[in-house]
């Protein structure tokens, strides 16, 4: 029985996936992904790449994932869901590479500037 071992990132969320033939059972954070996500958007995110290449329900999944929010997260483990599928058959490469579900999205929130409110949002000018 072979377990697969991946890594997906997005923003500042990390997320470690151990993935091995099973019966679909997903937990994330030593709990069921219903119980972490709670929104239905985000369980489908997590799962775009089982359904995508058709092997929904054929794998059991341990997710860490860590830092950054709820969709950050999401987007992490789908990311090395992704991945890991990639590790199990190279034919699914090309169908998960079209979606851009291996293509880490760079787009970080940019860092605050000394004399600034914000990042690029000045102080308010008073004229007296």
């Amino acid at each position: 029985m072979e377990i697969i071992n991946t890594i997906g990132r997005r923003k500042t969320s990390v997320a470690r996936i151990y993935m091995k033939p099973g019966k679909g059972e997903i937990t994330v954070n030593s709990r069921s992904i219903e119980q972490y996500f709670p929104f239905d958007l985000h369980q489908i995110v997590v799962k775009q790449p089982l359904a995508l290449v058709g092997v929904d329900g054929t794998y059991d999944i341990k997710i860490n994932v860590d830092g950054g929010g709820i969709k950050g997260q999401a987007e992490a483990a789908r990311m090395a869901i992704a991945r890991a599928l990639c590790e199990f058959d190279v034919e699914h490469r090309p169908a998960l590479k079209k979606e851009g579900f291996l293509t880490r999205d760079p787009r970080m929130v940019e860092r605050k500037k000394p004399g600034r409110r914000k990042a690029r949002r000045k102080f308010q000018f008073s004229k007296r």
